[in-house]
């Protein structure tokens, strides 16, 4: 079994993990605006509830932010101001006398969703999180490929219209129109039509990033996570229409598309940290 951490601005998730289970799962709101010692505390505290009577191999963690893997430094948590530079695996080893392994979030998405999820099976997947920002990791050969910090495949940032990808493949695309993604999500659902031409908008934006991914890495499939990704189904024919200019038709007929559908794949993945 191992330990697996979820930190983000929001919440703190903390399970024990037995390969493609989760045995026990802790969740919190996060102490985000308190020091740096407080956040690290809750973590703490929350591992310490799950490991007695648990044989226990390693710890790993899955944090908002750019990582140094080998020193497990924590740099600029998005979401928890105080976490500038934290030096978590340092922490949790001399804590837990236990192997600690530390990813960025949505590498552990991508681990996830590649050795138990939707895109298992597949040599090359793009693992995409559509939530309060917008995050992309990269999977070759069938083995995560991070980069030197943890960054590879970020495409978030890429410029878009009048800012970025980030901008409007995320929540704050609906805020920006006055509303959220999850009122926009039901509102669309029950057919009102002005959040219908909402989610048609923002399916466009989600097909010209999906072009920017096939440009640049031509995968086998692509798999969507996050809050904003439970209403794919209700964006992805305008995503599909877009697509439709993609200009090689024989990498788009083979490419496919899916929403990830396995419960606390994050955890799932950053427990295989361990493995």
């Amino acid at each position: 079994m191992n330990i697996a951490v979820d930190l983000g601005g929001t919440n703190v998730r903390v399970g024990l993990v037995e390969g493609n289970r989760i045995v026990r799962l802790l969740s919190q709101p996060c102490h985000a605006k308190g020091p740096e010692e407080e956040v690290t505390g809750q973590i703490f505290s929350m591992i310490e509830e799950l490991l007695p009577g648990s044989p226990v191999k390693g710890i790993g963690v899955g944090v908002p932010s750019v990582v140094d893997m080998d020193k497990g430094i924590v740099y600029d948590v998005i979401g928890i101001p105080s976490w500038k530079e934290v030096h978590l695996k340092e922490l949790l080893e001399a804590r837990f006398s236990l192997p600690a392994y530390i990813n960025n979030d949505c590498n552990c998405f991508a681990l996830g969703v590649s050795r138990f999820g939707e895109a298992k099976g597949y040599r090359e997947a793009v693992c995409v999180t559509l939530g309060t920002g917008v995050g992309s990791s990269l999977v070759i050969d069938g083995r995560l490929y991070a980069g030197h910090n943890t960054g590879a495949g970020e495409i978030g940032n890429i410029p878009y219209l009048d800012k970025d990808y980030e901008f409007y493949c995320s929540s704050r695309f609906f805020v920006s129109k006055g509303t959220s993604g999850k009122d926009a999500e039901k509102d669309a659902a029950a057919g009102k039509p002005d959040a219908v031409r909402l989610m048609d908008e923002f399916g466009v934006n989600i097909g010209r990033l999906v072009k920017v991914i096939m440009y640049a890495f031509d995968p086998h499939v692509i798999v969507f996570g996050g809050s904003i990704a439970n209403a794919f189904d209700l964006f992805k024919s305008s995503m599909w229409s877009e697509l439709s200019t993609f200009p090689y038709g024989e990498s788009l007929r083979h490419l496919r598309i899916f929403r990830s559908m396995t419960p606390d794949i994050g955890l799932l993945g950053a427990g295989s940290l361990c493995d």
